[in-house]
């Protein structure tokens, strides 16, 4: 892969770990926030416990995709970025546009996705 394009595939990738990164100190003191108010009403009570365990769900996933990142940039550093893990063979540039984290390409992904329908 050419070096301006991993240039461009670094960029993506710190941009989106900033942009996880923001968002959870916001949910963070946002949900801080709520520690302090008290629902006399259980329906409210229920929906603040809902919207709680919703962005906690959301904190998990990005936590992984942090993890993800993290893998990326290392694939950078050792030469495997954009290579598929399970053919060796290129991973195309639109799909790591798309999906920066990706280590699969766009063949072997649908090779996957229809093994695991098949079971």
């Amino acid at each position: 892969m050419k070096q301006r394009d991993l240039a461009l595939f670094r960029n993506l990738l710190q941009a989106r770990r900033q942009e996880i990164l923001t968002e959870a100190d916001r949910a963070v003191g946002a949900m801080n926030g709520h520690e302090r108010i008290t629902y006399a009403d259980p329906a409210d009570r229920a929906a603040l416990e809902s919207d709680r365990n919703f962005v906690l769900r959301l904190r998990d996933r990005e936590r992984k995709l942090l993890g993800k990142i993290d893998e990326a940039f290392a694939r950078i550093e050792d030469g495997s970025y954009g290579r598929c893990e399970e053919c060796g063979g290129p991973i195309g540039i639109e799909r790591l546009k798309a999906r920066p984290v990706t280590t699969l390409c766009i063949e072997c992904k649908s090779s996957q996705e229809a093994r695991e329908k098949g079971r």
